[in-house]
């Protein structure tokens, strides 16, 4: 059986990004939408980065973002990845020159199946819970029977997940990666180290 990766996202201290690499992270997640509770200036998060180890993704999490600002933030922070969860279109995520995944939130079957379609240049599909007007981080899971057995772009599984039911959510789903935040945090946007490590073990049981 291959191994899933992890994202922590929502990354807003220096010392919760080392534990979660230190846990064995594979990707690390900085949330530049000003309304989430785990918002981060650019400024900070690059300071981060800028101290991390090679060999770890570092991915933007925006919502409906203008693109000057795209490209703003990603040439100051020098992430690798981009994450849209908004309303974006296949072509504005291209744009930008950077590999990107796009954040899909499932109702039903037959819509699901459309936005896959939609979004066959993604480097992968993050499937979050779906919940009117919130983008994501809504802490709830969703039936995960919705996610088709073969897809095109490999599956980020999120939405709701936490050290209790990863090991059930990836015998179930089989993605190719999990995304947390919520689910490992002793507060909102702050980590707790305890189940950081409980959820990477919980991945790869």
């Amino acid at each position: 059986m291959s191994k899933t990766r992890v994202k922590i996202c929502g990354i807003t201290r220096l010392e919760d990004a080392l534990t979660a690499i230190e846990a064995g992270a594979d990707a690390l997640g900085f949330v530049f939408y000003p309304p989430s509770p785990r918002y981060i200036e650019p400024e900070e998060a690059a300071e981060i980065i800028a101290q991390l180890p090679p060999f770890v993704t570092t991915v933007a999490l925006f919502v409906n973002e203008p693109e000057a600002e795209v490209f703003r933030i990603t040439a100051l922070t020098q992430v690798d990845l981009l994450q849209f969860h908004g309303d974006e279109s296949a072509d504005y995520c291209q744009q930008f020159g950077r590999a990107w995944i796009k954040a899909l939130r499932v109702r039903d079957a037959d819509s699901l199946q459309q936005d896959l379609n939609q979004f066959q240049a993604a480097r992968a599909i993050l499937l979050d819970s779906y919940r009117p007007g919130v983008p994501g981080g809504t802490g709830e899971t969703f039936n995960w029977e919705l996610i088709p057995a073969q897809s095109a772009q490999a599956i980020i599984l999120a939405g709701g997940l936490t050290p209790e039911n990863i090991s059930t959510a990836v015998q179930q789903v089989k993605p190719y990666a999990v995304d947390v935040s919520g689910g490992v945090e002793a507060s909102k946007g702050i980590k707790d180290p305890v189940k950081i490590h409980a959820f990477i073990r919980g991945a790869n049981p």
